[in-house]
């Protein structure tokens, strides 16, 4: 295989996962932002789809969160790379918008959720979803704009950590979240900003 057909290979599983976990994530914060949807998350079909929605969520930003320590492990082990490409993936990596935040605000939100469906659920379902589309959002920008520039079909290889496993494992749980949505819920990829 022509090593730059894998790496855009790669390039396009990472982009189809945050594609995914943005439109399941906003699709979850949707369908339980709405006033009284906790009272209606009874029913088994919502149960269902908070579960595939919980379930896909945790699996890929915890993918996420494993590919950005092994992008630090994989830079600190490269003493020779220039200072202002250290500097930036430092600072990028440094930054706000962690995937382990966001699984926080998801908890977050599945707690105050249970605890009381009223404007604080809303609201937290609401901060979840702004995080991620914007903070967790921007930081994955930043760290795709930094490996662009990094043409080694290698580093890509560790970085990702994927396989044809992981491949199939994440299909089948965007699958399962696809098949839990309920009636007037879309995973249809939010648009950015300004479009």
């Amino acid at each position: 295989m022509n090593t730059g057909n894998e790496v855009e290979l790669i390039r396009a599983q990472l982009t189809a996962e945050r594609q995914h976990a943005s439109t399941v994530a906003n699709a979850c914060a949707t369908a339980f932002g709405r006033r009284n949807a906790v009272a209606l998350s009874s029913g088994s079909s919502l149960e269902e789809f908070q579960q595939a929605c919980v379930d896909y969520l945790v699996r890929v930003l915890a993918w996420f969160e494993e590919r950005d320590q092994r992008l630090t492990d994989l830079w600190h082990a490269r003493p020779t790379a220039a200072e202002a490409g250290r500097r930036t993936l430092e600072d990028t990596l440094a930054s706000p918008g962690r995937s382990r935040e966001a699984l926080e605000k998801l908890a977050a939100a599945l707690a105050c959720a249970a605890a009381s469906p009223d404007s604080r659920a809303q609201e937290s379902w609401r901060e979840f979803a702004q995080f991620f589309n914007s903070v967790w959002g921007a930081r994955r920008d930043a760290i795709d704009a930094w490996l662009a520039a990094n043409p080694r079909t290698t580093d890509w290889r560790h970085i990702a950590g994927i396989d044809a496993d992981s491949i199939l494992e994440e299909r089948n749980r965007y699958a399962r979240v696809r098949a839990a949505l309920p009636a007037g819920a879309s995973l249809a990829f939010p648009r950015p900003r300004g479009s």
